[in-house]
């Protein structure tokens, strides 16, 4: 039989009869991360995302980084709202930012995936500096976390849609960039990427290289374009139309050129990211592998 030593070498007793208040819970949206962006944590992560994610990525899809000048001359903070169809976004966003916002960034990760234990969640914010955040309800304590983070001078790399996509296509953006950019007062990027889900698509465990040396079509590619800002007359509803239907217009442009693309996008004709509304077999057969749909859709049988 163990026998425990008493106090204070052990842990003290308990009053029999007296209710004990349940432990804090301490993973989750609760997990604290603020220790990840004290300056030992954030030195390990520049080696991580520059020595080891960097590599790991460029080896498995060739990445293809455009749009950095339209960067030029924006200063911190900013938030970044990227497409998502692969776990494989975020070191891809992460290593293709500018350095001046590389250092300083912090990623907003689903809370539930991402913090479930106390272990998995310091790999997570030791690693790309992820934050927990609320995805299947509004979180007040997430939002004010991310709003003092802004506040403070960190970037935020946010996946407006709020999960990876099921299928290939993308899915409807939720208000949260909008709301934090108006009440920040910060300009949000959009960001597309392409190529992702044919390394690493939803339900896979080990990636696949592609691109030209491995023969296995295009490779990676991220593309930035001009940062929003809310305008006067902005609502969180009408500046979250506008940021999706900007990195809709990174799609098209992705899939077809930017003369094409911009056309397009100033006709108000953008091809929704969403697909067609139609059974599973034909948004599958819809959508061309890897990439996104051209101007004009395929024709259906």
């Amino acid at each position: 039989m163990r026998v425990r030593p008493p106090f204070p070498l052990g842990p003290p007793t308990w009053p029999t009869g007296v209710p004990r208040r349940p432990d804090p819970p301490r993973t989750g949206v609760h997990y604290d991360t603020a220790w990840s962006r004290r300056l030992p944590a954030r030195l390990a992560r520049a080696l991580v995302v520059d020595d080891v994610l960097r590599p790991a990525v460029r080896l498995l899809g060739w990445p293809r980084v455009e749009g950095v000048e339209r960067l030029e001359g924006l200063a911190g903070p900013v938030i970044f709202a990227p497409n998502h169809s692969s776990h494989l976004d975020t070191p891809l966003v992460l290593t293709s930012l500018p350095e001046r916002f590389r250092h300083k960034a912090v990623v907003a990760a689903a809370a539930d995936y991402f913090f479930p234990s106390r272990a998995r969640a310091a790999v997570s914010a030791l690693a790309i500096g992820a934050i927990p955040m609320e995805r299947t309800r509004v979180n007040r304590a997430s939002a004010d976390l991310a709003a003092d983070l802004l506040g403070r001078g960190w970037n935020l790399v946010i996946f407006p849609e709020g999960g990876r996509s099921p299928d290939g296509w993308g899915q409807d953006f939720r208000g949260g960039v909008a709301y934090l950019a108006l009440r920040c007062g910060v300009a949000v990027v959009p960001v597309h990427v392409s190529g992702t889900r044919r390394v690493l698509r939803r339900g896979r465990a080990l990636p696949t290289p592609v691109g030209e040396p491995y023969g296995r079509g295009p490779g990676l590619r991220v593309r930035f374009d001009q940062p929003l800002r809310p305008a006067p007359e902005d609502n969180a509803r009408r500046f979250g139309a506008r940021i999706e239907s900007a990195v809709a217009a990174l799609a098209d442009e992705a899939s077809s050129d930017w003369w094409s693309a911009r056309c397009r996008a100033a006709a108000g004709r953008t091809p929704a990211m969403t697909g067609p509304v139609a059974a599973p077999w034909r948004r599958a057969w819809a959508l061309d592998e890897g990439r996104r749909p051209a101007g004009t859709a395929p024709p259906w049988p």
